[in-house]
């Protein structure tokens, strides 16, 4: 199995640190609203990654963080009147629906930035001792030049990032010692949290984060980091700086990053218009639908969304999931008899789909190829199975397929669609709660709708509602 390494530009063979355990650490997302589909596209692929080691028989121990101290999350708190913990703990909950929706698998911990304080004030304390980092009036700030592998990971020169910062003044630039130094911890302005340190009341600098959470959780030397390719500078350079100075070991064996997400082939941007969150598309599309869009391609490669795209990923997955339902259906009226030496056959070649689709995901998780080899496998099912054929053979056969689609993270067996009366009930109870001024539970039945496909529209005339 081959993954591609960032730090080295190339494909390597995967062995883990440890024999048969991998420790793989995400960067997620910082909470200041809800995540849009640019974020959703790590979240997916990674999460996919994770649950192919699985498949093959890794222990993954899977550690993504929640940002949730930053200048966003505090400029929201202070337009709302809230904290910046209400904030954040309010953007976690809606991360988290719309992560189930993406069918995204909860990972082993989801560390808080706001509750590893003590273990960012002790790296830093390290930082200090080995002379890799140095206060002043209360901020401290990592020295870049003393760590002699800086720019390794993004291939970037250090003189070269030197010369661009030449004509940069920052507000408290002149009291760093050199241009390039970042912050480690920084005073606490009027109104923000703060956290009381042995330099000053305040809070961390963004980077030293992901070091500490992947250091407690995981390891000092961890197997996997990943995460989107915006992040590899400054973000992901500074965590090796900061990791391997603190630590004395190497920080990540091999680090995976993927590629931007474009709309209409242009960059997402809120002044452009074209900003979707991942709850927006959930409005038009079951979340299933861009999780197999996005794994339509390969991770390192660029996507672009769009409608015609999205709804060329909605009909490739209906053409998965009416397999698996006809499957389902041909069970359900089989005969009970001893599968056939004819059936016994027929499943075996099914074998050499398997084979393409690890070959495909055994080079560098490549998706896109891998759903080739699922689609063969529908196309297979959909010609050998009729209500001739023993329910043996047919669980067999759907059997092999739900594996495969399992892997990708692709939900192919819906719930029981809810019937109109239970809906209506839902509804009246939902009426009551708010009637009652019973908000949270209100919510929660919104929420339980939705889940099940039924979107509510409060109107004049009262409630409406539809399927999605």
């Amino acid at each position: 199995m081959k993954i591609y390494n960032t730090l080295s530009k190339k494909k390597e063979e995967f062995v883990p640190l440890e024999e048969g355990k991998v420790k793989m650490y995400v960067c997620g997302p910082t909470v200041y609203n809800l995540i849009h589909i640019g974020n959703a596209r790590p979240m997916i692929c990674f999460d996919t990654a994770r649950r192919y080691l699985e498949y093959k028989g890794y222990e993954v121990n899977y550690v993504s963080n929640f940002t949730d101290v930053d200048d966003k999350i505090i400029k929201k708190a202070i337009e709302e009147g809230v904290s910046a913990e209400e904030i954040s703990q309010r953007y976690i909950a809606e991360c988290k629906k719309d992560m189930e929706g993406m069918n995204i698998k909860p990972a082993t911990t989801h560390p808080l930035a706001t509750q590893e304080i003590d273990g960012m004030i002790e790296m830093i304390k390290t930082l200090i001792d080995k002379g890799y980092a140095y206060d002043v009036n209360g901020t401290v700030y990592y020295r870049t030049r003393k760590f002699e592998g800086y720019g390794k990971l993004s291939k970037k020169n250090i003189d070269d990032l030197e010369a661009g910062h030449r004509d940069i003044k920052v507000a408290g630039e002149d009291e760093k010692e050199d241009p390039l130094d970042f912050v480690l911890w920084k005073p606490k302005k009027e109104g923000e949290p703060y956290w009381e340190s042995p330099w000053s009341q305040g809070r961390p600098g963004w980077h030293i984060e992901c070091s500490v959470m992947s250091k407690k959780y995981l390891a000092d030397e961890i197997d996997i980091h990943a995460g989107g390719e915006d992040l590899i500078f400054p973000h992901h350079e500074n965590e090796i700086a900061q990791s391997e100075a603190a630590n004395g070991v190497p920080f990540a064996k091999y680090w995976m990053h993927n590629a931007f997400l474009n709309i209409d082939n242009k960059k997402m941007s809120k002044s452009l218009g074209n900003f979707f969150t991942v709850r927006d598309i959930s409005k038009e599309y079951d979340l299933q639908v861009l999780r197999f869009f996005m794994l339509s391609a390969h991770y390192r490669n660029p996507i672009n969304f769009s409608h015609d795209l999205m709804e060329s990923a909605k009909n490739g997955l209906d053409r998965i999931v009416t397999a698996v339902s006809n499957l389902s259906h041909l069970i359900d009226n089989a005969k009970e008899a001893e599968m056939t030496d004819e059936e016994k056959k027929r499943l075996e070649s099914v074998k050499d789909i398997y084979v393409k689709f690890e070959a495909a995901m055994d080079d560098d998780f490549n998706t896109a190829d891998a759903i080739a080899a699922v689609f063969e496998l529908v196309k297979f099912a959909n010609s050998n199975s009729s209500g001739e054929n023993t329910k043996e053979y047919l669980t067999a056969l759907k059997e092999k397929l739900t594996t495969l689609t399992d892997i990708l993270g692709l939900v192919t067996e819906k719930e029981e669609e809810m019937l109109d009366e239970e809906i209506d009930d839902l509804i009246a109870q939902r009426q009551q709660a708010r009637k009652e001024k019973n908000f949270a539970r209100a919510d929660e039945i919104r929420d339980l709708l939705l889940a099940k496909g039924i979107i509510l529209e409060d109107t004049r005339e009262g409630v409406r509602w539809k399927r999605a």
